[in-house]
Order: structure tokens, then C-alpha cells, then sequence
């Protein structure tokens, strides 16, 4: 069967041969969490190349139906296959999002943060409702989303948020949320229902697996700070000094946890952290890819957007790198990003 493009199914029937020949040794199942990855990545191959299977077939027999009624027009046949239409539109935006994803680390989970920008109470407010959009986003396409760290605003919102979102191509889909995310509505904390505009930061970075690491952090370079935890939690969690913060003094990247039970829980999960963000740092030293992977440095205020969510005086999300555009703003901000997420990704590989 030719596919063509991106697809490369050549590749993808060799790493499924890779992955089947390790499910097969017999020591498979010791490690249980690299186990799931395997098979994770061994069903999402299968998938793959089964749907692109599926829709080749039904585009070659809706061609060759359409090619017999040439001289003879069936109508039956033809009202057959405009309704397939739209089916195969869908399909063929899903299948080619999935073959997009062929970064290095698309593959990868993800650590989201989201910081409030410009605008005080309202920016915190704006936080939290992208914090809410992409933990539904997350449940909707079956991915686990963990809370690491949630500093709550001092009025309303958040003040910080930082997500571990695990699942195959987790980073892939997510990369595109890296950005200062505009909002602009009648504002609920103005007693003169004015119209305000809010700004809150997305970064987006992999979290790699800890056998893919291979940094040596010096503890002379680490200021590790204990303080209570300020979030919802069982008992003991917010009545001890258990949460963590670390500055990794030479490069001033700082990790905070607070959803563990423990002190040092919660160290450890700072420090798989910042040797996830310091091995990729690593890799953009070496394969010059800071622009790719971190984003450029913007201000997190006006003019700096990647997508503007507006709800007054009309009602519209507009995405500012690929212009794509969707009138719904409840939609989206009940999780529904696909389509922003789609277009940054076909954007990308033209």
C-alpha cells in the first residue's frame, strides 16, 4: 500500500516490529511503568497505520464509484458519497495531526505552567480559566493531567500553576499552547462593568523520562527552600512544612511541589523537574534548537499574544500565527483547542 508524504510507513512497520520483539522478551513486565509506555506507543502505531488503511480504502472506492458514473449518473450512488464526505474530511485532519508529530520529543509527556501577566486580580482570574481549559482538555483525549504546584491568587485565580500531563505525544499536541494568551470581557471584579484585558503566560516543555537524563547536578548549586503548603490537601499536607522549592543557582530555574504528602516526595519530584528542564537546555545546546523547543522570550502584556480570546464586545478566539478562528469562546474554554492545535501543527510542517 503507498501512503506518500509524511507518513513514512516503512518507519513506523519497523519501530512496531522494535517495540513487538520487546514485549515479547521475557523480563517485559518488571518494569511495569516502562512497560506501558511500550504498549502504549505499540497500540498508537497499530492505530495509526490502521486508520490511514481505512481511509485510503474509503477515498479509492468513493473514486472509483464517481469515475463509474461518468456516462450513467447514479443519484443514489452519488448522495452515497457526498454524505461519506465529511466523514473522510474528519478523518483525514486526524490521521494527518497524528503524522505531524514526528518531533524528537513530540512523543514526550508535558510540563505545563501558566503565570498571570498584566492586570492584577483579573490576570489571576485569566489563569485560572486556562488552567481549567486544559485540565479539560486533558480529560477529553484520555490524558492524565497531575497538579505539581498551584499557588492561589490573593483576591481570586491563580497566582502560578504548574501541570504534568502524561500520555503518548502529550508535548507534541501541547506545544502549540507555549505563549501570552489574551483575554478580553466585561470584567466580574469592576463594579462599573468595564471592559478589561487580562494577559497569562503558557510555557510548554517535555518532561522527559529519568533514563533519558543524563545531567549530574551539583547540591553546592541548589538553594532548596521548605515552606507550607498553601493548596487543598489531606490531612497533614497543609499543617507541616512539606513544600519544596528549588533554584538551580547557576542558571536561575526554580521548581516548586507541593501536591506530595512529604517533604522529601516532594523534593524528589522537583528535582525530576529541573533535570528535565536542564537536560533540555542541554539538547539546545547542542542541536541549536532554542527557538523550536523554548519559544522566544516575549512580554507577558500587550503585543505579545499568540491568541486573543475575546468576549466583548463580540465573541471570537483567534489564534495570531495561524489566524484560525472560532466564534464559540465557551466552547473553547470548556477544553475544545483542537482546532488551534491542528492548525499550528499543519502550520508547521509547510
Amino acid at each position: 500500500m503507498i501512503y506518500g508524504g509524511h507518513f513514512e510507513p516503512d518507519k513506523k512497520e519497523l519501530r512496531i516490529k522494535e517495540l513487538e520483539s520487546e514485549v515479547n522478551k521475557s523480563d517485559f513486565w518488571n518494569d511495569t511503568k516502562h512497560s506501558n509506555e511500550v504498549i502504549n506507543e505499540l497500540n498508537y502505531l497499530k492505530k495509526l497505520l490502521n486508520e490511514v488503511g481505512v481511509l485510503k480504502n474509503k477515498i479509492t472506492n468513493n473514486l472509483e464509484m464517481l469515475s463509474d458514473m461518468k456516462d450513467n449518473v447514479d443519484n443514489e450512488i452519488k448522495d452515497l458519497v457526498e454524505m461519506e464526505l465529511d466523514d473522510i474530511k474528519s478523518s483525514k485532519e486526524e490521521v494527518e495531526v497524528s503524522v505531524l508529530l514526528n518531533g524528537d520529543y513530540d512523543k514526550e509527556d508535558a510540563l505545563v505552567e501558566i503565570h498571570p501577566g498584566a492586570g492584577g486580580t483579573e490576570s489571576c482570574d485569566w489563569a485560572s480559566m486556562l488552567y481549567r481549559m486544559y485540565t479539560r482538555w486533558c480529560s477529553n483525549h484520555d490524558y492524565k493531567c497531575e497538579i505539581i504546584d498551584l499557588q492561589d491568587g490573593d483576591e481570586a485565580g491563580i497566582k502560578s500553576v504548574t501541570l504534568k500531563v502524561s500520555g503518548l505525544n502529550a508535548y507534541g499536541y501541547l506545544k502549540c499552547e507555549k505563549g501570552v494568551h489574551r483575554l478580553v470581557r466585561i470584567s466580574p471584579f469592576d463594579s462599573n462593568s468595564r471592559r478589561h484585558t487580562s494577559f497569562a503566560s503558557v510555557l510548554v516543555t517535555p518532561y522527559f523520562k529519568e533514563s533519558e537524563i543524563k545531567i549530574d547536578i551539583d547540591e553546592k548549586d541548589l538553594k532548596i527552600d521548605v515552606y507550607r503548603s498553601s493548596g487543598n490537601g489531606g490531612q497533614g499536607v497543609n499543617t507541616t512544612d512539606s513544600a519544596v522549592r528549588i533554584t538551580h543557582l547557576p542558571t536561575k530555574i526554580v521548581v516548586t511541589c507541593q501536591n506530595e504528602r512529604s517533604q522529601i516526595q516532594n523534593k524528589a519530584k522537583c528535582m525530576e523537574m529541573l533535570k528535565s528542564k536542564l537536560f533540555q537546555i542541554e539538547l539546545e545546546k547542542k542541536e541549536n534548537e532554542l527557538k523550536a523547543i523554548k519559544g522566544e522570550s516575549v512580554d507577558n502584556g500587550f503585543g505579545s499574544q499568540i491568541r486573543s480570546y475575546v468576549m466583548h464586545p463580540y465573541s471570537m478566539v483567534k489564534d495570531h500565527r495561524t489566524k484560525e478562528e472560532v466564534s464559540d469562546v465557551k466552547k473553547v474554554l470548556d477544553g475544545d483547542i483542537d482546532n488551534f492545535i491542528y492548525a499550528y501543527l499543519k502550520k508547521g510542517s509547510k
